[in-house]
């Protein structure tokens, strides 16, 4: 995770400079808009590297429970990021639709702009890797705004063909408008992501079922019930009621909720289980929102 966050941060930060070099030489606002997008990604990967770095400390004395959600504030930092940078790109689009620009260089630009897809591509791809190792929402929410940035150097380039070959000089603001579009879903999507953290979001009704079916294929576990889950970070937590045969011991009990316990996380890597264990047949208040668990 930490390598990934620097991979980020250093992509960036080389982009900015061949991209303001091109921009200089073209004049492209569709090529601004990718300068700019540049800029806040090294603002928000570098957001991403200190939360990231927070994130991995284990738990102390004050944060039981780690300091996973750190990963998810630095989404709502970069959410916020590209919201603001979408804002200033809309304005200068406007402005090239009341005063139309000739580009000029455009062979400069669409090098670049080459250049850029091949390292935002590579960078995309260790991402994933690291976030199928991990699940870290907020690499994942990195990798998102890059490969928003994929889309957006092709537009940049099909806009710069089209002023330059057939003098479509309105295809300039046009594009920039359409890449803001997109930022904005991006930002929505990243924001929508990090808050489902931050709010203890339960797992997917489909996984939920899964970890009752797990733990109710042992043999001494007749029902699972009162299921609550939530991430935070690169560690979920999943806890259950799980009720056993009432003439047990309380050792034999203990035992059975381990062995539940293993079998869940070997399903479920990077997860804390809690399991209360129940005798059968006890009367107690249940949870009337956990009907898969």
């Amino acid at each position: 995770m930490r390598l990934a966050t620097y991979a980020s941060v250093s992509v960036a930060s080389i982009l900015i400079f061949i991209k303001m070099g091109a921009w200089l030489a073209t004049e492209s606002v569709s090529l601004l808009s990718s300068l700019v997008d540049s800029m806040l990604d090294v603002g928000a990967s570098i957001v991403n590297l200190i939360a990231v770095r927070h994130a991995l400390q284990p738990a102390d004395h004050d944060h039981r429970f780690g300091h996973g959600k750190a990963e998810a504030l630095a989404g709502l930092a970069q959410a916020a990021f590209i919201a603001g940078s979408g804002a200033f790109l809309l304005l200068e689009s406007v402005g090239r639709f009341i005063q139309p620009q000739e580009v000029s260089n455009s062979e400069t630009g669409i090098t670049v702009m080459i250049i850029a897809i091949i390292m935002t591509l590579l960078l995309v791809g260790f991402q994933t890797y690291v976030v199928k190792k991990t699940g870290s929402v907020a690499i994942s929410a990195d990798s998102l705004h890059y490969r928003a940035d994929i889309l957006v150097n092709l537009a940049v380039i099909v806009s710069l063909v089209l002023a330059a070959n057939l003098q479509w000089h309105v295809a300039d603001p046009v594009f920039a408008i359409l890449i803001v579009a997109y930022m904005s879903i991006g930002a929505f999507k990243i924001a929508e992501q990090s808050l489902d953290v931050l709010m203890d979001k339960e797992f997917p009704e489909a996984e939920r079922w899964r970890i009752k079916e797990i733990a109710e294929s042992h043999d001494k576990v007749i029902n699972v019930h009162d299921m609550r889950t939530r991430s935070s970070g690169a560690t979920s937590f999943i806890q259950f009621h799980a009720e056993m045969p009432k003439h047990i011991s309380l050792a034999e009990a203990h035992d059975i909720a381990d062995e539940v316990m293993y079998m869940v996380e070997e399903a479920f890597p990077n997860t804390e289980v809690l399991i209360h264990q129940d005798p059968e047949g006890v009367d107690e208040r249940r949870d009337e929102f956990s009907e898969s668990g």
